[in-house]
């Protein structure tokens, strides 16, 4: 399974989109970049799914423009108008070539979920990497209304226990991609999330 990030010439703010192809060519959010579609069509003339992490505008702005291209299913947590599959926590669905599981992972939006399988994770914003705010493990804001630090802590812990042995890439929502270990990168978020203090202070 081969992953791009479909979003990474980006001009403007925009969360991370990834397509990964193989047996079922999948993107997972969507991101707010004009001309994802045609970033899309230089890896694949085909795409299965969209998967949503959550639904924060960063990470949706050009759902409309994929699934107007592509002739694709939309798979979320939380309803939206043209969600064909609705996701919960311990469901599976393939994502290119691999299995993997939807574990809901709140706190930095309530319809967060993540995604993994044997080999990775796709996180969102409940963890991210290299950031701008930490230069290794690091988790999304809750500082935003409906937001919530302890649900996020939670929520890491939740990954911590399901992850498998093993899993060594990282897809995050912002901030860099990372290979290696994992759930060191977790841990460290963890850690850094369970001390209290703002992500971003003033």
């Amino acid at each position: 399974m081969d992953v791009y990030a479909v979003t990474a010439g980006a001009e403007t703010f925009t969360a991370n989109a990834y397509l990964a192809t193989g047996e079922t060519p999948t993107l997972v959010d969507a991101g707010t970049m004009p001309g994802v579609v045609d970033v899309i069509r230089e890896h694949t003339d085909t795409l299965d799914a969209l998967v949503l992490t959550h639904q924060h505008g960063d990470h949706v702005g050009e759902v409309d423009a994929v699934l107007d291209a592509f002739d694709a299913d939309l798979y979320a947590y939380a309803e939206h108008p043209r969600r064909t599959h609705a996701l919960g926590d311990g469901d599976m669905l393939d994502i290119g070539d691999e299995p993997f599981e939807a574990v809901y992972t709140p706190g930095h939006a309530d319809d967060h979920l993540s995604f993994v399988s044997g080999t990775t994770l796709f996180s969102g914003d409940v963890v991210v990497h290299d950031d701008g705010a930490f230069d290794y493990g690091s988790f999304g804001r809750t500082d935003m209304a409906g937001q919530s630090r302890e649900r996020l802590i939670e929520s890491l812990e939740t990954l911590l226990d399901r992850l498998p042995e093993g899993v060594e890439h990282l897809y995050a929502g912002h901030g860099d991609v990372y290979h290696g270990d994992v759930r060191d990168v977790i841990e460290v978020a963890h850690w850094r999330a369970s001390k209290m203090q703002p992500k971003y202070p003033e």
